[in-house]
């Protein structure tokens, strides 16, 4: 069974920072961020491929960067000038099926998320 583990979740205040991290104890190639709020669908965040290739929430893209640490088997979500909105729980999953890597539906393994709470 591969195991997720993601840390790094916490409470800042609007225009702050937080540096996300999952480490698998297994790799696939494409690894990706999601995040849901209460009462909210599951939405995509951004996924990375073990050759670099990056992918992002248009909505998102210029305020999170995604990165990875392929000997540790670590991937990274750096967040900045967070808002209120992004207030979220963010997951990691890995084994995408297809190539559509937002869908959440298609990965197989999930992490147990970590909490991101942006207060105004």
């Amino acid at each position: 069974q591969v195991q997720l583990v993601e840390s790094g979740g916490g409470s800042v205040q609007a225009g702050g920072s937080l540096r996300l991290s999952c480490t698998t104890s297994d790799r696939y190639d494409h690894m990706a961020w999601f995040r849901q709020a209460p009462g909210k669908e599951r939405e995509g965040v951004a996924a990375i491929q073990i050759r670099g290739n990056t992918y992002y929430a248009d909505s998102l893209r210029g305020r999170f960067t995604i990165s990875q640490d392929n000997p540790k088997n670590t991937v990274f979500l750096q967040m900045d000038n967070l808002k209120p909105e992004d207030t979220a729980m963010y997951y990691c999953a890995t084994l995408l099926s297809g190539n559509s890597w937002s869908v959440s539906t298609a990965y197989r393994y999930w992490g147990q998320g970590t909490q991101v709470t942006v207060s105004s």
